[in-house]
């Protein structure tokens, strides 16, 4: 049945066609019956189009306007290290002079032959000897071209004198790296086992909440004590910290082992000591007329009194540190019914890790030492390190292994050694942490990694004998030896500063020593991977990590050359400088809140702002009058960063990409850290 004609699009398309309209619709005369439409871009879409183009030309002018501000940002930034680097060294020029180090003088003349062998390669990457290197033979027969002679023979004194025995040194530090790499893997694994299988040490009694209720007899005596030395930022939240203990008044001591020399800082901590008093707590003050063997002398001395037979244990903190209310509670129960138990170790947790770039690559470092290798010590072998505070020790224990001694600057790993030779076990605990502070200058850092890093040298020198004639077991003998002594303070530091700092640079003038890509980048970034396990928050600073390690190294091989062979300052002690970055709102808190203070609040405040008014006025005077902070300028790094730069435009001649890349970025950090530009910036 055939459709019935549309007459409305008939007249429609009439009516089109009359108008001569073909714009839309044309048909084909060649075939009537069929309908060819054309479909063309209407005015809209004109507009629309000439519209996004214009949007388009904006969104270029952003981005050009963007890369500006990049360009500009940089070059201020630029402008501004330029300035600060200008202004440091007129500072360090206009300072007193100090005696230049041996290790600054090699780095100096290191220095100066890799610059006249970069101009000597420089010369002969021109003239394309790098395609063709040119020999003796050739050279002495036109005897015409003398840098050609030179550097032909110099090429010959290279490959046939000079690199063989930078590549047996190489080698050597290789093994040592990989050794001291299981090393580390090891211990990651051991760690790895321990939160499997959820091990932990555990406590014979559990101490209630509810002190009051219960018998004061079942509370061991504990002996507290705390060492400083003119800590005027931090001596008051410090001794807070110890008398809130919760524990029985009549069973704790708190002592203040005061070693400072200001007058005024002395009379403030007298002040705080006696407004603890008042309060109930049972705190005396010691204070020493001769400071001799530093914090250990000040410890041995207070061993001393009278009064300490009737203690069993000793909780010794450093004036930076904040235990917790429970610290004893966590701590002394695992004395119990372990008489072989000499200390009991607890974890440091730092208040100021985000403080800067800094005391976070700090907070990696500190992470994985107690994380890894302070837990698996203890619970595989019961030693550890005793890390000179946040820990409490059985006094017996100290008495057998011949109390404090002022031999090191690392008295308390002095002590460890010869509690461990003695017998003694040690417990860490990884889950009771107590809050201190981080160094947040280059400077105090420096110092403090320098007396960590020569005091164990010291230390082994000193006892090496006494460590072979101990009737412990030879397989205790070889950990102290070779694992706690050779590889983790020896080893570490010398392959850490003479693989990247020394050989690296040289096999780029002597590529005839060659040194893999897998040393220099892929198993360092591996041990970096792993020792930043413990602190994943920390996994965006992976790369800075590395390089500031290694910046690191020059500091910790010249203190252990220092320590091992009694060199320079090497029994120097400078106490590490403290901010005060502590909770004190936490404790003012905590002692404001305390549900039955002993005595009235009034009779507290106005005893202390009696006794403390004078002392705040001075203090506040010695402030004002005091020798003013600045930012410093570090040779030695200065140095090495122009070596590791001159480096990397030789890699860069011989096309050695992986190479030229950490050399680069390791010279930056160096001149960083030269600059002091890390830390704490003082204006």
């Amino acid at each position: 049945m055939s459709r019935p004609p549309n007459h409305e699009f008939q007249e429609w398309w009439n009516k089109q066609r009359a108008n001569g309209n073909d714009d839309l619709l044309s048909s084909s005369s060649e075939n009537p019956s069929f309908l060819t439409v054309e479909i063309r871009s209407p005015t809209v879409d004109k507009k629309e189009r000439t519209r996004s183009a214009r949007q388009l030309s904006w969104i270029y002018l952003l981005k050009f306007q963007q890369i500006a501000n990049s360009i500009a940002f940089l070059t201020n930034g630029f402008i501004s290290l330029v300035r600060t680097a200008n202004r440091r060294i007129v500072t360090s020029n206009s300072a007193p002079h100090r005696s230049d180090s041996k290790l600054y003088r090699v780095i100096k003349v290191f220095l100066t032959v890799s610059v006249i062998l970069l101009v000597f390669e420089l010369v002969a990457h021109f003239r394309g000897w790098h395609f063709s290197p040119p020999t003796v033979e050739s050279a002495s027969a036109e005897v015409v071209d003398l840098v050609e002679y030179v550097y032909a023979n110099w090429l010959d004194i290279r490959a046939n004198y000079l690199a063989p025995p930078l590549q047996s040194l190489t080698n050597m530090c290789i093994v040592l790296f990989l050794i001291q790499s299981v090393d580390r893997v090891v211990l990651v694994l051991g760690c790895f086992w321990i939160k499997f299988r959820r091990l932990k040490p555990l406590a014979e009694i559990e101490y209630s909440a509810d002190v009051e209720n219960l018998n004061a007899e079942d509370y061991p005596m504990v002996l507290l004590q705390i060492p400083m030395c003119n800590e005027r930022e931090v001596y008051q939240q410090s001794i807070a910290a110890v008398c809130v203990q919760d524990w029985p008044k009549e069973r704790m001591l708190v002592q203040i082992l005061d070693d400072s020399d200001d007058l005024g800082v002395q009379g403030l901590i007298k002040a705080e000591v006696q407004k603890w008093q008042h309060k109930g707590v049972h705190i005396v003050y010691r204070h020493r007329l001769i400071r001799t063997g530093y914090k250990a002398g000040n410890l041995k001395s207070a061993m001393s009194c009278d009064y300490v037979k009737d203690y069993e244990f000793v909780a010794i903190f450093d004036a930076d540190f904040q235990p917790a209310p429970d610290f004893l509670k966590k701590t002394v129960p695992y004395f119990k019914g372990h008489d072989d138990i000499a200390l009991v170790q607890t974890r440091w947790s730092f208040v100021n890790k985000d403080e800067n770039l800094l005391t976070r690559l700090q907070n990696i470092n500190l992470a994985f030492h107690f994380e890894v290798e302070q837990q698996v010590n203890g619970w595989f072998i019961n030693f550890f390190g005793f890390n000179g505070t946040a820990g409490v020790w059985r006094i017996k224990a100290l008495e057998e292994c011949g109390g404090w001694l002022e031999r090191t600057t690392v008295e308390d790993m002095d002590i460890a050694v010869r509690a461990h030779l003695c017998g003694w076990k040690f417990i860490y605990l990884n889950d009771v942490k107590c809050l201190c502070e981080l160094p947040e200058s280059y400077e105090a850092y420096k110092k403090q990694q320098h007396r960590w890093h020569s005091g164990p040298m010291q230390l082994f020198r000193l006892c090496f004998s006494d460590i072979l004639r101990s009737k412990v077991s030879w397989f205790k003998k070889a950990n102290l030896i070779f694992l706690f002594f050779l590889l983790r303070k020896l080893i570490l530091p010398f392959y850490s500063f003479t693989l990247f700092c020394i050989i690296l640079p040289l096999t780029m003038f002597l590529p005839e020593a060659e040194l893999p890509a897998w040393v220099v980048c892929y198993v360092p970034g591996l041990m970096s991977i792993l020792n930043i396990l413990p602190a994943p928050q920390s996994f965006p600073f992976i790369v800075p990590y590395l390089l500031f390690e290694n910046t690191m190294s020059v500091t910790k091989f010249n203190a252990m050359i220092s320590g091992l062979f009694q060199l320079g300052s090497s029994y120097e002690w400078i106490v590490t400088k403290k901010l005060g970055r502590s909770s004190e709102a936490d404790l003012v808190s905590m002692v404001e809140n305390e549900s039955e203070p002993l005595v009235e609040k009034s009779t507290v405040s106005r005893s202390s702002s009696e006794s403390g008014l004078a002392e705040l006025t001075k203090l506040e005077m010695t402030k004002k009058m005091g020798k003013r902070k600045r930012n410093r300028l570090y040779r030695k790094e200065l140095a090495l960063a122009l070596i590791l730069l001159t480096a990397s435009v030789r890699s860069l001649l011989s096309a050695q990409g992986i190479h030229f890349y950490f050399l680069l970025f390791q010279g930056f950090t160096f001149l960083v850290v030269g600059l002091d530009l890390i830390g704490e910036q003082v204006s």
